[in-house]
């Protein structure tokens, strides 16, 4: 926990394949945060989501840290620290207990969840979320969504699991630990997303957040306001780089840069007088190129994300649910023509998802690539501040302190 006079401060680190971003959010309970620094730095040891090169993550988070410290004038001890990749999987699970004093508690609460925690995972993975979705009290026909207080026998929940990768998780921890911070909670990425950019209503109604990063583009479906699915896939707007690269072969960082100054997601944007200049690799002369040879090579692209997204939709079986329609946020959901392409496809209404829920920082909030970071905030200040009244003490001990103290004894 970090503090700065009577406010407390949330740090989210949003460890991403092409760059590393602190946030610090100043937070009182009843208030919304207000993000009061931020700091951003190029990472190169990730690969798809996956830390890949422990020295040159950590320098990133380092450099990344310490400008959002400048910004906001404190010291960061602790993050709250995202994780995705296509290691990261989702089932659903259902937890069975007896209510101990035919009312419903808290620790009652807490104890099903553990229970639909028991789950056979493979010794090389580890459980990183268990999400309540409804409750049943005895034979409740309907879901409950909360049953503190209700009389019954029998509580049943319907939980919502997201495993991950244990190395990865480790590897993640280990690059934190390494810049002498804490972390407070490891956060799925879209899950953190999703905290930032959804609305109340689009999570009732039947919602698909789509966060296309740099090397994932992460999934999470919400219907009947709770997480039905979330899923990571190992494409993205690296390979949108890779493919200008090709066909101008020109250098990737050059590539990157014409991405994000020229490039569109749909041809019929870019008319056929438009030229681009291109710089060439080693020292010949620059060439131009029809700016719609551009657009057509990054369509195709943008398609097959927004087909691999439909399969994953169908795989998971709920499309169906999905009545809202579809929320692209992340940094490649920013490039002219997305949307157009993304409802062309996908026959859905599609929105662009902008942090909300935060004051402060304008380049912060307003800026779909800023969604995770945000996100993390969000979910950090929930588990400090719960929507509940602390459990007797010495009863069920909560959950977050075995967590953290679980987290110290792990790495």
């Amino acid at each position: 926990m970090n503090r700065k006079g009577d406010k407390s401060l949330i740090v989210g680190l949003d460890i991403g394949t092409s760059k590393v971003v602190a946030l610090v959010g100043e937070f009182s309970p009843g208030n919304p945060i207000e993000v009061i620094g931020i700091g951003s730095h190029a990472s190169h040891g990730l690969k798809r989501g996956v830390v890949v090169d422990i020295e040159s993550t950590v320098n990133s988070i380092q450099r990344a840290i310490e400008e959002a410290e400048l910004m906001a004038g404190c010291e960061i001890r602790s993050v709250y620290a995202s994780i995705s990749g296509s290691h990261t999987q989702c089932k659903n699970s259902p937890g069975i207990v007896p209510i101990k004093d035919g009312e419903v508690t808290y620790a009652d609460m807490d104890r099903v969840l553990e229970a639909a925690k028991a789950v056979a995972i493979p010794s090389d993975q580890r459980i990183l979320h268990a999400i309540p979705q409804e409750y049943i009290v005895d034979n409740s026909q309907e879901g409950i969504r909360h049953p503190v207080g209700m009389s019954g026998v029998r509580l049943e929940v319907r939980a919502h699991l997201v495993v991950g990768a244990l190395s990865a998780a480790q590897n993640i921890g280990k690059c934190v630990n390494r810049c002498g911070l804490q972390v407070d909670d490891l956060i799925l990425g879209s899950l953190a997303s999703s905290q930032a950019v959804l609305t109340t209503d689009e999570k009732e109604l039947g919602v698909a957040l789509v966060d296309i990063g740099a090397g994932t583009t992460d999934i999470a479906v919400f219907a009947q306001g709770a997480i039905r699915h979330s899923a990571s896939l190992p494409i993205a707007g690296d390979q949108v780089t890779n493919d200008i690269a090709h066909l101008l072969r020109t250098p990737t960082p050059h590539a990157e840069e014409i991405k994000v100054r020229y490039a569109c997601a749909l041809a019929q944007l870019a008319t056929a007088e438009e030229s681009i200049q291109v710089p060439s690799v080693g020292d010949r002369p620059p060439r131009r190129l029809a700016r719609q040879a551009l657009a057509e090579a990054v369509q195709n692209r943008y398609e097959e994300i927004f087909e691999m997204v439909q399969a994953e939709l169908r795989r998971s079986g709920f499309e169906e649910l999905v009545r809202a329609g579809l929320v692209l946020t992340g940094g490649a959901a920013k490039m002219e023509g997305v949307t157009e392409l993304a409802e062309e496809m996908l026959h859905m209404p599609v929105r662009i998802g902008i942090p909300q829920y935060v004051t402060g920082l304008g380049e912060v909030v307003g800026n779909p690539v800023h969604a995770t970071g945000v996100g993390l905030l969000l979910w950090g200040s929930q588990i400090e501040n719960p929507r509940r009244p602390a459990s007797a003490p010495g009863r069920a001990g909560t959950f977050w302190s075995k967590v953290k103290n679980w987290y110290r004894g792990e790495f």
